[in-house]
């Protein structure tokens, strides 16, 4: 039998060897079962002060770790598997990047991660869910629910993040894009602008969808019209946004302000302007999408909505490490988090003229 006195709480509690839990000590630190789990495990989401302290009680009481229990079996690989729709079109690399970046620094540092493409497991090349401990999904299509439902299915530890997906069994955590894209055109039609292009993103992709008809769904309010030569399909790519805004400039009905459905086609069209002698934002304004971190040192500085992906990344994250390391009782939770509007000088106040 262990005897254990807090100090500074006045009482004294007695535990038989074996008896003591991960939720002994969460109720002896005055935190979460969760937190308990993070703090043993070393994860950098628990402040140093409170590992410090669990790990301090977890030593006083003789704790020792039920390796049976699920969140310690023993053939854990310790790689999580990030799965992107398709690697080969439509993820650009500035996204790939930050997604791959947040969930690194978030992981504890135990775990690996492997980036992988869906198209590729459902076409049997070669990638096997099952060297996974768990899975998180950077849905961007309908097309994912097969392989989403196949990881539900075999009980692989999952999260989907980035696309709402119509069901309420998996964690997932997304954003709003028909609310950023009305928003920000919203923007420019009150610095003036009524001559608006678009450049779209991937068809396929629930993201371009929602961004496209929070854009008609501004102008339409506002009872304004797009004429179909300034609306263009491109792939999320900076070389498309490049092709398709020399189409645009060609028409010979130049808008006033083109929306990219990502920062990279802004990037591209941007350049198709200063390379055919067109001013930015004096002759053309530019709003982007995703506020990546480049976006604030272009010339001009690109107006831009800042999709949340940080923070999804760091729920989805703390969402999986729940499913790994407590015992299979973590919560569903689901979310869509509201975008924000960055304001930067590439949109013309053409109401000052």
């Amino acid at each position: 039998m262990y005897q254990v006195i807090e100090k500074g709480v006045g009482f004294m509690k007695n535990f038989e060897k074996g008896s003591v839990t991960i939720r002994t000590i969460a109720e002896m630190a005055n935190v979460s079962h969760t937190t308990v789990s993070r703090a043993l495990n070393g994860s950098e989401l628990v402040k140093p002060a409170t590992r410090k302290k669990i790990a301090e009680i977890a030593k006083q009481i003789g704790y020792v770790p039920n390796l049976n229990a699920k969140s310690l079996v023993m053939n854990r690989s310790y790689m999580i598997g990030v799965f992107f729709t398709n690697l080969d079109t439509g993820t650009s690399a500035s996204f790939l990047t930050e997604v791959m970046q947040q969930s690194q620094t978030t992981l504890p540092k135990s775990y690996s991660l492997s980036v992988n493409s869906i198209d590729h497991v459902m076409n049997s090349q070669g990638v096997s869910v099952q060297n996974f401990d768990g899975i998180i999904v950077l849905s961007q299509s309908e097309s994912d629910d097969e392989f989403i439902d196949y990881i539900h299915s075999i009980g692989l530890p999952l999260v989907v993040l980035n696309r709402k997906i119509e069901r309420n069994d998996i964690t997932n955590f997304s954003h709003n894009d028909f609310l950023g894209a009305k928003n920000v055109v919203e923007y420019a039609i009150r610095m003036g602008h009524r001559n608006f292009g678009l450049i779209k993103g991937v068809k396929s992709f629930e993201s371009s969808k929602q961004r496209s008809e929070g854009f008609f769904e501004a102008l339409k309010e506002h009872r304004l019209e797009v004429d179909s030569n300034l609306v263009k399909r491109g792939d999320y790519l900076p070389q498309s946004g490049n092709k398709l805004m020399r189409q645009i400039l060609s028409s010979g009905q130049v808008p006033t302000c083109v929306f990219c459905e990502n920062d990279d086609m802004a990037v591209g069209a941007i350049n198709a302007c200063v390379e055919l002698g067109y001013r930015v934002p004096e002759d053309v304004s530019f709003i982007g999408y995703d506020d990546m971190s480049y976006s604030q040192y272009l010339t001009p500085p690109l107006t831009t909505v800042r999709k949340p992906t940080s923070q999804i990344i760091k729920k989805g994250v703390a969402s999986l490490m729940d499913i790994l390391e407590v015992d299979g009782d973590a919560k569903i939770t689901q979310e869509v988090i509201d975008p924000e509007i960055i304001v930067r000088s590439s949109v013309l106040n053409r109401n000052a003229d």
